[in-house]
C-alpha cells in the first residue's frame, strides 16, 4: 500500500502505525498495529481514540492484511473482531460495513485497498466541509468552551469541532477557547490543549466542574463538542460529561453545537436510550497511571462507575453541525435524521 500520513496514523513499509495518545503530550510515541489483537489493544487502552479514527484504523488494517495474504475466511474473521472493539462509536461500524461489501468482490485484495484510502480521502474531505459549514455560526470575538478532543488526533483531516473552531480562530472569530481537562482519561487536557498551543490558539485548560462558573461570569459565548453517534431523532453520545454542559448551556442560554460527520448518524437507532454506553475500568477513575508510574488516590476496594460516554437529548442542542450543512432543531423534529423512505 501506498506511503500515506495524518496526524496520528501513517502507513510506511506496509506497516500500520499509530500515534499513542496516551503518551501525548509528553512523549510522541509512534507504535506498531500490525496484527489485528493489536490494533483492537490500542483502541480498548485508548492509544487510538476518536470515532473517525477508530474507523479509518480498522479499515486501514484489514487492507493491509488483505496485501499481505491473509485469506478472506481470516479477514472476515478480523473484520468481525475489530468490529467489537468500540460498541459506541459507529463510524467504525459504517466503515466496515463498506469494508465488508468490498470482501465480497472478486479481486477483494485490490477493492479493500481502494475502499480503505478513499475512506481515508472522504475523511479528510468531510472534516474540511464540517469546518466550513460551522464556521459561519461563529460570532466575532468569540470566547468557545469544548470538550474531549475532536481534532487532527481524532479524524484523518482537520477535526471535527475543534476543525470548525481552529477556522474561526483562522478567519479571526474566535478570541479564546476553554479546555475542558475530560476526565477521567484528561483527552481534553493532554490532546485538546496540546494541539491548539501546537497551533497557536489561545486557550485556558479548566477542571470540568469549573464550567459552571464560567458561564455564571459569562465568560462563555458558544460550546462546542463532536459525537460518537448521533441518534435518528437528534440525540447525541459522546464522551462523558457533554450532557453535564449541554444542561448548564441551556440555563444559561449559551448555544450549545455538536459537529460530527455524516458517517455519525445511526438512523436505525432510534434515540439515545438505544445507544450502547461503553463501561472501562474502575482504575482509570481511583487513579493514573502514565509514563511517570502509577498513583492511586481512592481508598482500595471502593466500588467505581465509570461509563465512557453519555448521552445529551436532543432538545438540548442547537445545532447539528455535519459535513452536509447546518441541521436545526426544527429539522430533527420533523425528522431528517430518521430513516428515509423512497
Amino acid at each position: 500500500m501506498q506511503t500515506l500520513q495524518t496526524t496520528s496514523l501513517k502507513i510506511t513499509d506496509n506497516q500500520l502505525w499509530i500515534l499513542d495518545q496516551q503518551a501525548l503530550p509528553q512523549q510522541k510515541n509512534w507504535l506498531s498495529a500490525g496484527n489485528t489483537d493489536a490494533l483492537v489493544g490500542h483502541i480498548h487502552a485508548l492509544r487510538v481514540r476518536g470515532a473517525p479514527l477508530i474507523g479509518l484504523s480498522a479499515s486501514l488494517l484489514l487492507a493491509l492484511q488483505a496485501e499481505q495474504g491473509m485469506s478472506r475466511a481470516d479477514l472476515q474473521d478480523s473484520l468481525l473482531t475489530l468490529r467489537a472493539a468500540r460498541p459506541t462509536a459507529v463510524n467504525l461500524m459504517n466503515n466496515l460495513d463498506r469494508m465488508q461489501e468490498a470482501l465480497a468482490a472478486e479481486d477483494y485484495v485490490t477493492a479493500l485497498v481502494r475502499e480503505a484510502l478513499r475512506l481515508v480521502d472522504e475523511d479528510r474531505q468531510l472534516c474540511d466541509n464540517i469546518a466550513l459549514a460551522g464556521t459561519p455560526l461563529i460570532t466575532a470575538g468569540s470566547r468557545i468552551l469544548t470538550h474531549c478532543n475532536t481534532g487532527g488526533l481524532a479524524t484523518a483531516g482537520v477535526g471535527t469541532a475543534l476543525g470548525v473552531i481552529t477556522r474561526g480562530w483562522q478567519q479571526g472569530k474566535v478570541a479564546h477557547v476553554w479546555v475542558g481537562e475530560t476526565r477521567p482519561l484528561l483527552q481534553g487536557g493532554r490532546l485538546t490543549a496540546w494541539e491548539l498551543s501546537e497551533s497557536g490558539i489561545p486557550c485556558q485548560l479548566i477542571t470540568d466542574s469549573m464550567a459552571a462558573a464560567l458561564m455564571a461570569d459569562r465568560q462563555v459565548d458558544a460550546i462546542w463538542v463532536g459525537a460518537d453517534r448521533i441518534a435518528a431523532n437528534g440525540d447525541v453520545a459522546n464522551k462523558i460529561g457533554t450532557y453535564s454542559l449541554a444542561v448548564l448551556a441551556r440555563y444559561h442560554e449559551i448555544p450549545f453545537y455538536v459537529a460530527a460527520p455524516h458517517t455519525t448518524l445511526d438512523r436505525h437507532c432510534p434515540s439515545g436510550k438505544d445507544i450502547p454506553i461503553e463501561q472501562r475500568a474502575a482504575g482509570e477513575v481511583t487513579g493514573v497511571a502514565g509514563s511517570f508510574g502509577a498513583v492511586q488516590w481512592a481508598p482500595e476496594n471502593i466500588r467505581v462507575h465509570n461509563p465512557a460516554f453519555d448521552v445529551t437529548p436532543a432538545a438540548l442542542i442547537s445545532g447539528w453541525v455535519l459535513d452536509t450543512g447546518l441541521i436545526t432543531p426544527e429539522q430533527v423534529a420533523e425528522g431528517i435524521f430518521r430513516p428515509q423512505t423512497n
